[in-house]
């Protein structure tokens, strides 16, 4: 006997018969709709129930999914003022006493905040081997791989006009202008209507965008620059969402997001870099943060997000679950923080203590997926930024002048998005085979999937991968560097094959368009683990996740 999920009917199916299983299911589902509408409420974010739950007499901004019109239809018929307008919703304004009202509105699916984001605060590009390939003769017969022409949509506090960056800043959007120019202050605007972006100088009053920029793409004095980015050739997007001091809502990552897919051919954007979390309210599909990533995702963009800074709690004890949003996306390439001791020698990596571990709430998903350099990042200063004047600690001066030295899942995060555009430059591949190439060519650490995922990124080993034929061993600061083989991310198994959209996998050998990942030590799905190493044991049940057998998981 099998329910049907969110249904009042079960069914009686044999394993082999999950496909039939499926499809009854949705017939009951559609039969049932209407009835069920009526007593349907919507779901809503864990802050909102709060609320709704405390009689809150104050009004309250909430994210309202649907089209223009229904929005419109929508907010007369609760006397809702509407506030930013957004691709696929609005930011309204709910008045005091009339959230429960909304949430009984059987024509809505999930209400969400409008939820504040903030960042995630020496990564040297020999620790990872992005030094290696910039020029010509790299690998037998291979061009210099830097990253160019590839756009990297910078979604964050702004990038300052550097020397460094120079010419290569190719568009400039400020989503934060229209609540400055209304003169209200932050912690008031989450609800204000803000209106598009607007192009023209979004300049970095924070400090944290210009960093974040310069890990990517800083041109460098020379190659021996040690804030030189890791695609010194790749391009930038500059979107700005957050403000002076590294605030900002979700709505504006949302139209920043939207606004990257819609522009995405005009400008070249191939990746997106989003170096900033929130706080995870609901499940992932109800959140329309993660909702904008998928779009995104599904548009052919590669989105790589931080982890969070949430892996040890004020007493220092480690904590698991404090990944942040959109990092609890399956759609994006999450990233936790290493730190390198200074040395670009890997031998004494080791996890920063602060770098969010898994799984991830409400959905269960393991993450991060891979991990990269984030602790004590030497990179560019925004000259006269709160953070150079505020912290004049972080201020160092090196041979090439001033610079800003910072830490966190941000820094890891910009670090894979440089690693990004130079596997761009040299192969077409889709998000998913990004996604594959990066997480098998990184070398496997012996602290758990939950803490580093697939393991350390090794951009070397990421390009050689196609002329491969098993895991490329490299060569990094005079250390032998193996790859360990470790792909895993959110699919579906169907007995023996593994279907992830087009792509299939049979057998020890997994085949990702024209990505071949390698290895016994495999893991596939939210929660499955194959192969010799396994996660929980071979009768753990974590959460709503049931063990069948001694390796195969079948979770949600």
């Amino acid at each position: 006997m099998v329910p049907c999920p969110g249904n009042r009917w079960s069914l009686v199916v044999s394993g082999s018969s999950r496909t039939l299983h499926a499809l009854l299911c949705a017939v009951l589902l559609l039969s049932g709709t209407d009835a069920l509408a009526q007593g349907r409420r919507a779901r809503l974010s864990e802050d909102l129930t709060e609320r709704l739950q405390a009689g809150t007499t104050e009004e309250t901004c909430v994210i309202v999914p649907g089209t223009q019109a229904q929005i419109d239809t929508l907010a007369a018929r609760h006397g809702l003022r509407v506030g930013k307008r957004l691709k696929t919703g609005a930011v309204v304004a709910v008045p005091a006493g009339a959230l429960s009202a909304l949430a009984a509105d059987g024509r809505l699916g999930a209400l969400s905040s409008n939820y504040r984001v903030q960042p995630q605060m020496a990564v040297t590009t020999v620790a990872i081997g992005a030094d290696q390939v910039w020029t010509d003769g790299w690998a037998p017969g291979a061009d210099g791989v830097t990253g160019d022409g590839i756009g990297v949509a910078v979604v964050d506090t702004g990038i300052a006009d550097l020397p460094q960056l120079r010419g290569r800043i190719v568009v400039s959007v400020d989503f934060t202008a229209a609540s400055k120019r209304s003169g209200q202050k932050v912690g008031k605007t989450d609800c204000a209507d803000a209106g598009a972006g607007v192009r023209g100088n979004a300049g970095d009053d924070n400090g944290h965008g210009t960093h974040v920029a310069g890990i990517i793409a800083a041109s460098g004095a020379n190659s021996k620059d040690p804030t030189r980015g890791v695609a010194p050739g790749a391009r930038l997007i500059n979107l700005k969402v957050l403000d002076a001091n590294g605030a900002g809502y979700a709505a504006d990552v949302i139209d920043a997001i939207d606004w990257a897919i819609a522009n995405r051919d005009r400008y070249g954007i191939k990746v997106i870099n989003l170096s900033l979390g929130g706080p995870v309210l609901q499940r992932c599909a109800d959140d329309p943060l993660c909702q904008a990533v998928e779009r995104a995702y599904r548009a052919g963009l590669v989105v790589v997000a931080s982890a969070g800074n949430h892996g040890k709690d004020a007493a220092g004890t480690e904590v698991f679950g404090g990944i942040t949003v959109p990092g609890n996306s399956p759609y994006a390439i999450t990233v936790g923080a290493l730190n390198t001791k200074g040395t670009a020698q890997r031998s004494d990596d080791v996890i920063t203590t602060y770098s969010s571990r898994g799984l991830t709430l409400f959905d269960g998903l393991i993450k991060p997926d891979l991990v990269a350099p984030g602790n004590k990042v030497v990179g560019l200063l925004a000259p006269g930024s709160t953070l150079a004047r505020e912290h004049p600690e972080l201020v160092i001066d090196t041979a090439e002048g001033k610079r800003l030295q910072l830490s966190g899942t941000s820094m890891s995060a910009a670090v894979v998005s440089g690693a990004t555009a130079l596997l761009l430059d040299a192969r077409a591949l889709n998000p998913l085979q990004v996604r594959a190439t990066l997480q098998a060519s990184a070398e496997a650490m012996p602290i758990g999937l939950l803490r580093a995922g697939a393991g350390s990124l090794n951009v070397v080993a990421a390009l050689s991968a196609a002329d491969s034929e098993g895991p490329p061993v490299t060569v990094i600061a005079g250390e032998t560097v193996s790859s360990g083989g470790v792909v895993f991310g959110a699919i579906t198994l169907w007995g023996d094959t593994t279907v992830w959209g087009d792509t299939a996998v049979w057998g020890d050998t997994a085949v990702w368009g024209d990505t071949t990942v390698w290895g016994d030590t495999t893991v596939w799905g939210d929660t499955a683990v194959w192969g010799d190493t396994a996660v929980w044991g071979d009768t753990t049940v974590w959460g709503d996740t049931t063990v069948w057998g001694d390796t195969t998981v079948w979770g949600d």
